[in-house]
């Protein structure tokens, strides 16, 4: 493989008419170690798009066939053997430098300090080298970068997407009343515990569908922490690690009663909101009644953005005030938190659900012309939750964990009567999603070699 290596003009003549292209900021030149080669110079015309290549293929290696620079010395260009280019910052580059000077291999973490980094720091050489990109730098500093890393860190849009819907939150499927069987997967509470397979496959379909059912657990209060402790540990609030769902006279929480419980997200009140929801059956009501109730709000959340998008931009503008004041255990609580009901991203992208007629604040802190326009919103959404086509019911058997996506799935229950021989008891807790998160990259390495989602 040939040597690409910049040549330094120096010529003021050949200057002036390298001047004269300067304000595209696109113009390359290279020089090659062949005698037969010359003074090329690359113009923006010729850089092909970036590619696609965010995964190479094991068995098809991208070969790295050249490397050349605009003349400012701003973007390195990388050719693909299979004919891609790729565009890369150079203060990207130097920022990520891989040598041990700049990045610690064991830690995973840059070494590199900022306080002495220099924005106008420039490559003077550039070589394509054994898939290597290897820079020299005007401090005299060398950088070496293996094609593949490159290329799992191409600024290629569809690059980026990929990556970003593979391990940033993850790919999550809308679904409504009529998808409910087909997502709704079950496991067995033991395979869980024993093994990794199992165990990955249950985050990876919460992640996904925000919901599954895990079965057959052992009748004990200290299984649904078992099952926690298999991917981190319990996230506490001011309900403790593990808080019971029975009627319990005299309590501050709706939940802890045996009334109607109308669909919500638990605790929007906090700003570090719990991510999964895990609900313990232990004992079921035989009377009537006692059903659960869930709907997949980012699935109301794009129907609603596609029907009625003025609606839907109120929802996820307008802040609205929860709290929750009370006791637990013997300690007094007040909790409160501004948000819409609709989060997104800065792409417009769902992020999580917050909804809790429960739960919300007598005081709204909006301008007064923001109070009409956003009921009307809120009452649009709400009536697709529970729209019989978006909503679903069922009722949990004992030994039964309903595992659950609390920022984006809402959850309910139906009214009951419990009986002297007859109480129902369930037993919850949460876990966060980072944790979760961590946990499904983790064992995605461990057992497949990579961390990407597996691709439909």
């Amino acid at each position: 493989m040939q040597n690409l290596r910049t040549l330094v003009l120096s010529s003021v003549k050949f200057g002036q008419k390298v001047q004269s292209l300067k304000t595209s900021r696109q113009l390359r030149f290279s020089f090659t170690a062949s005698s037969t080669s010359g003074i090329r110079f690359v113009h923006s015309s010729e850089v092909k798009q970036q590619g696609p290549v965010s995964q190479p293929n094991a068995e098809e290696k991208a070969g790295l066939v050249s490397a050349v620079r605009d003349i400012n010395g701003t973007m390195i260009t990388i050719g693909i053997s299979n004919g891609e280019q790729h565009q890369y910052p150079s203060l990207w580059l130097r920022d990520n430098c891989q040598c041990p000077k700049c990045f610690n291999m064991s830690m995973q973490s840059r070494t590199l300090d900022w306080k002495y980094f220099d924005i106008n720091n420039k490559p003077t050489h550039v070589t394509a080298e054994d898939n290597q990109l290897k820079l020299v730098w005007s401090d005299g500093h060398e950088s070496s970068y293996d094609v593949n890393w490159l290329l799992e860190r191409s600024f290629a849009d569809n690059v980026r997407k990929q990556w970003l819907n593979q391990h940033y939150p993850m790919p999550r499927i809308p679904w409504n009343t009529a998808d409910f069987n087909t997502i709704l997967k079950k496991y067995e509470f033991r395979d869980i515990l024993e093994s990794d397979e199992k165990l990955l496959d249950w985050l990876e379909n919460i992640s996904t569908y925000g919901i599954a059912i895990v079965e057959n657990t052992p009748p004990q209060q200290d299984q649904l922490r078992k099952l926690v402790s298999r991917v981190a540990f319990i996230k506490r609030t001011h309900y403790g690690e593990e808080y019971m769902v029975k009627h319990q006279p005299g309590t501050s929480n709706i939940a802890y009663t045996s009334g109607n419980l109308q669909i919500h997200t638990d605790l929007p009140y906090y700003h570090y909101k719990p991510g999964l929801n895990l609900l313990h059956c232990l004992v079921q009501t035989e009377t009537t009644g006692g059903e659960s109730q869930v709907t997949d709000a980012f699935y109301i959340s794009e129907k609603l953005k596609r029907e009625k998008p003025e609606k839907y931009k109120v929802l996820t503008e307008t802040p609205v005030d929860w709290c929750d004041i009370g006791q637990e255990g013997g300690h007094s609580f007040y909790s409160l938190y501004r948000s819409p009901v609709i989060l997104t991203d800065s792409d417009g992208n769902f992020l999580r659900a917050d909804y809790s007629q429960q739960q919300r604040d007598t005081h709204f802190s909006v301008p007064l012309e923001k109070v009409t326009p956003w009921y009307e919103a809120h009452a649009a959404f709400t009536e697709e939750l529970y729209d019989p086509e978006n909503t679903v019911y069922f009722k949990l058997k004992e030994g039964q964990i309903l595992t659950f996506d609390n920022i984006r799935l809402l959850h309910g229950r139906k009214a009951y009567d419990d009986t002297p021989n007859n109480t129902r008891h369930l037993i919850g807790s949460y876990l966060d999603w980072d944790l979760a998160y961590s946990r499904i990259r983790v064992l995605r390495k461990k057992l497949r070699g990579n961390t990407f989602t597996p691709l439909p």
